[in-house]
Order: structure tokens, then sequence, then C-alpha cells
């Protein structure tokens, strides 16, 4: 789903934390809501990683510039409440209503001729051409700066470093190669 156009609208229910790859999944979705609790981040330049499933292509597109920026780079996590206020999901909702709150968005939408919400989704994201064969072309030139960066970055030292820092917790020794 990260990286494959889907025509249907998909919307995330986060009930709790969502770290690098909850993340970008909350950013291939087309709508979220999350429950109060809930926690979003993108840690993985904490580990010598690069979130590249997604979060370093859509982050900056879906939150303002600079608070995106700042959760690339240092890595820190936000709660709900700022998540929605900057714009990442669209409601927070207390944990017992999370899927209902979620169904009845989804209620809404198919109450709509399901071609129309189809291709406008398709318009809104920038995708071209047929199921099977279309393209995502407003992301692009992104992902493949995306994928040229992972292949870098996962084949360096510092990748091997940072899990492994992680696991026996402790600080990395970054070595920058």
């Amino acid at each position: 789903m990260v990286q494959h156009p889907i025509s249907k609208p998909i919307i995330a229910a986060v009930n709790g934390t969502a770290l690098g790859g909850g993340t970008e999944l909350v950013l291939a979705a087309d709508l979220a809501i999350a429950a109060e609790h809930a926690t979003f981040g993108l840690p993985e330049v904490k580990r010598g990683l690069i979130a590249a499933a997604g979060g370093v292509v859509r982050l900056p597109d879906q939150m303002p510039r600079k608070v995106a920026m700042q959760l690339i780079l240092t890595g820190e996590p936000i709660d709900a409440v700022a998540a929605l206020r900057w714009g990442l999901i669209n409601d927070v909702a207390p944990s017992s209503e999370l899927l209902p709150a979620a169904k009845d968005l989804a209620n809404r939408i198919a109450a709509n001729a399901p071609l129309s919400v189809q291709y406008s989704k398709r318009v809104a994201a920038g995708i071209v051409g047929e199921p099977g064969s279309f393209a995502i072309i407003r992301e692009g030139a992104s992902w493949m700066a995306s994928n040229s960066a992972m292949v870098a970055v996962f084949s360096s030292e510092d990748a091997i470093e940072g899990p492994k820092a992680f696991a026996e917790k402790r600080q990395p020794m970054w070595k920058a190669r």
C-alpha cells in the first residue's frame, strides 16, 4: 500500500503507538483517526536508518514542512493532539469510540457515487493510468530519491550500529559510513 496506488479510499484508525512503519501507513492512508493516547513518529534516524516506506516522501506534503522536518531529522514522536493540530490525522477519538468513528467516516464516503469518489481520489493523489498499470506522478521523483537513499543508508556501518545499540540498550557510536 505505501508505494502502490489504490483507487478506493483508505482510512487508518490508530489505537496506540505508530512509530516508523506505523506512521508511514498513516501517511499512505487518505484519512486517519487516532485514539487519544496514540503517538506518531519516524525514529529511524535514531537507529542509523531512513524512513524509506514513505515517511521522508510524504510527511513534508502532509504537514507544515518545518514540523515534518523536525520529525524526520530528530526522530522524536508527537502525540495525537499534535498530530491533529499539524494535519497528520483528521480526528482524535476516545479509544472506545475509535472504530465507530472510523466506520462513520467510511459510511459517509460510501454514501457517495463510487466512481466519483474513486476518480476524485485518483486526481487528488496524482494517480494516472488504469488499475494494474497506473502510477503516482506526483511522488515519482521523490520515490526514486528515497529508494536511492535507502540503498545508501541501509548498506552503511551506521545501519548496523543503530539497531545493535538499540537492542543492547546503549547509545550508538556513529561513524557516518
